[in-house]
């Protein structure tokens, strides 16, 4: 029989290290967001007004399985609500349970959450960044199911693959025409401005007795990042950017450690040029951030190094590289596919802030359901006369 424990501290968590890194192992599409070692930092920076709640399944005497979760306040027009969702915050592009059995996993942690008072504080659970169509496989919704839990389902974001699984060659004859000519056009002038050279710093941590966090590589990205379009961003997220540049900081340490940093730097004539800065687990790439220097060269650096990276990773045989959710349109040259997140919103039916806000879902759907139907007709209306009056 499945037993959860839950922990709400991260040091109390320190004794499941051993635990959380062997099942993070076996984890279909697990990667370092999933890893204590991230949540740790993670919850250092980020823990204001929120409560920390991992769940730890055990079936005997042996740990199956985690499932992070933690609770937060969100203020609407009706007052507030209280959130159980994933710690996560969009950081990367997925996330979900820690176990090579997901699905028991997570419907054992949503059996747990549904008790009484005082564990049933929250009025919306809320598990965000899912990859149904991927690696979990309809495994949340299953688990959804098994628990009773009604939920709505919404496509959440929107991330760019590139299957690193194949020759180099083969996969540049794939690009369209103008792809192949653009990235062959950087390859060709950045070259005419200096020696091109491509460094790739990719420790395999502690385990391995590679632990160097490489400061002098990791500020020459923050330097280029500076002096690049991130430099202006008032996203706040940038490696750069003075509200995150700690936290930026705090994890590549933790992920060298863990042996996740894969930090990528173009010189051109000897002077740093352009970075790319992942992480990697299990074969799994994630493009965390990137940038060039344009006072080196404004002729393709970033494509430059891209190519260079995307052809460097197919001969190590690293698997899947992702470029990251969002702006598919300047990622349309590289990708291969692109993947869905999902949302799943499940209404407490013990809360009254639950059930206000589900009606007035509901209301604002209808409303916008009737105003997409009346702007229809109009438009078709209006063709069906510009037709006529064409004629």
């Amino acid at each position: 029989m499945l037993r959860v424990i839950e922990l709400n501290k991260t040091e109390d968590l320190s004794e499941f290290q051993a635990d959380w890194n062997r099942l993070l192992a076996v984890t279909p599409g697990g990667n370092f967001f999933q890893s204590l070692d991230w949540l740790q930092v993670y919850w250092r920076h980020f823990e204001a007004d929120q409560k920390l709640r991992v769940l730890i399944v055990r079936d005997a005497n042996e740990v199956t399985g985690i499932v992070p979760l933690c609770e937060r306040t969100m203020e609407t027009r009706f007052g507030e609500c209280r959130i159980l969702t994933y710690p996560f915050d969009d950081w990367g592009s997925f996330y979900g349970p820690v176990s090579s059995d997901p699905e028991r996993t997570l419907a054992s942690a949503l059996e747990y959450i549904q008790q009484p008072l005082p564990l049933r504080k929250w009025d919306l659970l809320d598990l965000r960044c899912v990859d149904t169509d991927g690696f979990d496989g309809g495994v949340t919704e299953k688990a959804l199911f098994t628990a009773k839990l009604p939920y709505k389902k919404h496509q959440w974001n929107q991330t760019a693959y590139v299957d690193l699984n194949q020759d180099w060659d083969d996969y540049l004859a794939g690009r369209s025409g103008k792809a192949r000519q653009t990235y062959l056009r950087a390859e060709r002038r950045v070259e005419k401005e200096g020696k091109i050279e491509f460094l790739r710093y990719r420790p395999r941590g502690t385990d391995f007795g590679e632990s160097d966090p490489r400061w002098d590589l990791y500020e020459i990205c923050e330097e280029i990042a500076r002096k690049s379009w991130q430099g202006d961003s008032t996203t706040g997220t940038t490696l750069s950017h003075e509200n995150v540049a700690k936290y930026f900081r705090d994890t590549h340490e933790s992920a060298v450690r863990f042996g996740a940093v894969d930090l990528n730097v173009l010189y051109v004539g000897g002077q740093p040029a352009a970075f790319n800065y992942n992480y990697i687990y299990q074969g799994l790439v994630y493009s965390l951030r990137m940038g060039f220097d344009p006072s080196v060269s404004n002729k393709g650096l970033g494509r430059l190094l891209m190519g260079r990276m995307l052809r460097n990773s197919m001969e190590r045989g690293d698997l899947i590289y992702d470029i990251g959710p969002g702006s598919l349109d300047a990622k349309k040259y590289w990708y291969t596919s692109v993947e869905n997140s999902y949302r799943y919103i499940h209404y407490s039916p013990v809360s009254g802030m639950a059930k206000i806000l589900q009606l007035s879902n509901q209301v604002a759907s209808w409303y916008r359901d009737r105003f997409r139907s009346e702007l229809t007709e109009d438009q078709q209306g209006f063709s069906a006369d510009h037709s006529h009056a064409k004629k």
